[in-house]
């Protein structure tokens, strides 16, 4: 495999801090999920840096555990509980997502809360211009993607059960000041454009916001494609689900439109790419098909991409951070301080000249 994905494709050994211990898993399993019997086989996914995802093979067939990280307590950052609810709440909702089977807040079975889901075969790519598929399959991919999002904010939050999962209102006010106190918290370097963004965005926070579910964190990184066609087999790590403004989860998903390139072409921006060459339709063209099937307009796009690119650069702050206090639940990091500098930069870009100003 060529490019940076490599560092995240597959599996691995879990490193020692985060191995299970199989016989007590198996003995907590016991009669609670039939068929779950026989050797069982670990292997940590590599992908991720919150909560640490396994492999189980068994002789009954595979399964997928994902836990809290050993020693972290319950918080949004790891809310497996949170991801089991709503993994569970789209069981029928057309969103594709793996079916669950348990879930175990007894931290004292394998260290820390976890939960059992069905393994679903397929691929992950790393990469936002899809060098793995043809230009009209790429074109295919997107689209799908695009419709998968819509019917997520399109789930009647009321008929499936998570209309507590979030307040009802405010959420772009209190997500980014939730996402601003993390970056200050993990803050090793002086970046003034984010403390221009704080500022700036503040001040042009939307007055009025739609409201439905939102992932939180939707990307092509966080879908699983069909193994055989472009097609979106299962939607992952729900764990920022969460009731909000879907035009930040929108924003989020087309950050790839704006992803400030590097040199060893390590992140998976289009910005640099003719996409119209790939197969890939436009942000406008993106955003456009979506309004068309959620019946919400694309408005503000200027402030919702800046937001975006504010909020990414949180995030990769706070991965630094984990990172550093040897938290992640993912031995290998692409990101530098450097990074969150140019991601802010791209931000106040954004912000300050409009959508426009990105070629």
């Amino acid at each position: 495999m060529t490019g940076f994905g490599h560092q995240f494709q597959g599996t691995e050994a879990p490193p020692e801090a985060l191995m299970i211990d199989t016989a007590a898993l198996a003995g907590w399993v016991g009669d609670r999920l039939s068929g779950f019997d026989g050797p069982i086989a670990v292997a940590k996914f590599k992908g991720g840096q919150s909560n640490p995802t396994y492999r189980l093979d068994t002789g009954a067939g595979c399964y997928v555990l994902r836990r809290r990280p050993p020693g972290v307590g319950p918080s949004t950052a790891h809310a497996i509980d949170r991801e089991f609810k709503v993994l569970r709440a789209m069981e029928g909702t057309g969103v594709p997502a793996p079916r669950v089977f348990l879930y175990c807040d007894d931290e004292s079975v394998i260290g820390s809360a976890f939960y059992l889901v069905e393994f679903i075969p397929g691929r992950v790519f790393w990469s936002a211009e899809l060098p793995e598929l043809s230009r009209d399959e790429r074109g295919a991919f997107y689209d799908d993607l695009g419709a998968c999002l819509a019917r997520l904010h399109s789930v009647d939050i009321e008929a499936v059960g998570l209309s507590d999962l979030g307040r009802h209102g405010g959420y772009t006010a209190r997500n980014f000041e939730r996402w601003w106190n993390i970056f200050q918290a993990g803050r090793t370097v002086d970046v003034p454009d984010m403390d221009w963004l704080a500022d700036a965005l503040r001040e042009r926070m939307p007055a009025s916001e739609p409201i439905t579910l939102i992932h939180g964190d939707y990307g092509v990184y966080n879908v699983i494609a069909a193994p055989d066609r472009p097609k979106v087999a299962a939607v992952l790590d729900w764990e920022m689900a969460t009731i909000g403004n879907p035009l930040v989860d929108l924003a989020h998903t087309m950050r790839p439109w704006l992803e400030p390139p590097v040199p060893d072409g390590s992140r998976p921006t289009l910005v640099d790419k003719d996409v119209g060459a790939l197969g890939i339709p436009t942000q406008q063209d993106f955003a456009a098909r979506w309004s068309e099937r959620t019946g919400i307009a694309w408005t503000d796009g200027d402030f919702y991409m800046g937001y975006a690119m504010f909020r990414y650069a949180a995030m990769v702050q706070g991965v630094l951070k984990r990172f550093a206090d040897g938290t992640a639940a993912n031995r290998n990091i692409l990101h530098t301080p450097d990074r969150v500098i140019a991601i802010a930069a791209r931000a106040r870009q954004v912000v300050e000249k409009g959508m426009a100003s990105i070629s």
